[in-house]
């Protein structure tokens, strides 16, 4: 019997790599996805992280098979996993400061579009395909799924894929805005490791900044004004950081910038 991990955490060269082996969502699973997160939110070295699937699939969302299992042996107990699982991934999603790769090699459905789509960028082989699921099943969506496929193409087009559980090519996908960048199926894995390691290899604060302006712009409810003060409070302290001022000297001298994070 294999002794590989459900989800695996690996740091080096400043890149923190999550690779879920699973595609289907056991509590197992989600167990060990959520603490590999975890690591990766709480490094204080890793400059970029990158989330990777497995080689035909990315995710299909919770196992239906220990789902149904448990319906039936404990139907009060079936659906905490939301609560107890799904929730607090997408959370520890959220709190990862640093840019986040997602390559996604196969199916991306349910579950694991949410958690796809909780990525910065996401790079998809050309086989890939994308769904939402839960109608077809009965349920309402999980894992902040309805919000960032609203935030992602809009609220027609996420009803469209909600309501009538659509699922879509990459290249569809990549039309609409759900995915960065369509390779070649033999090439995802290593273009998504390329772009997550230029990344690492980059202003560290500024893209922080960057991340923090554009969800700020996303979630609605902020007028103009405060977003402009917000603006100004990261100018201010990234101004003084050794990559702006190298960056800038590096501009005058014609020579690319060399960033340390810092």
């Amino acid at each position: 019997m294999s002794d590989q991990k459900a989800a695996e955490f690996v740091e080096a060269d400043g890149l923190a790599t999550v690779r879920l082996n699973s595609p289907a969502l056991t509590r197992e699973v989600k167990e060990e996805l959520l603490g590999a997160l975890r690591l990766a939110a709480e490094s204080t070295t890793a400059r970029a992280v990158l989330l990777l699937g497995s080689e035909k699939a990315f995710c299909v969302g919770q196992d239906l098979a220990e789902h149904a299992r448990i319906l039936d042996e404990e139907p009060e107990q079936a659906l905490t996993t939301v609560r107890e699982h799904y929730n607090p991934i997408v959370q520890t999603f959220e709190s990862i400061q640093v840019p986040v790769v997602v390559g996604i090699g196969g199916a991306c459905v349910g579950a694991g579009l949410g958690f796809a789509l909780a990525g910065d960028v996401r790079v998809a082989a050309r086989r890939a395909k994308f769904g939402t699921a839960f109608t077809g099943i009965g349920l309402a969506s999980d894992s902040g799924l309805a919000v960032r496929l609203v935030r992602a193409l809009g609220s027609a087009r996420a009803m469209e894929m909600m309501l009538l559980g659509t699922t879509i090519a990459a290249e569809r996908a990549h039309e609409l805005g759900l995915v960065t960048e369509v390779v070649d199926d033999d090439a995802w894995e290593q273009r998504a490791r390329e772009l997550a390691s230029v990344l690492a290899a980059g202003p560290t604060s500024a893209f922080v900044a960057a991340k923090r302006e554009v969800r700020s712009a996303s979630e609605g409810g902020r007028d103009l004004p405060e977003l402009l003060e917000e603006e100004a409070d990261l100018q201010n302290q990234l101004g003084v950081t050794g990559d702006h001022v190298g960056a800038v000297k590096s501009f005058l001298n014609k020579e690319k910038p060399a960033f340390s994070g810092s």
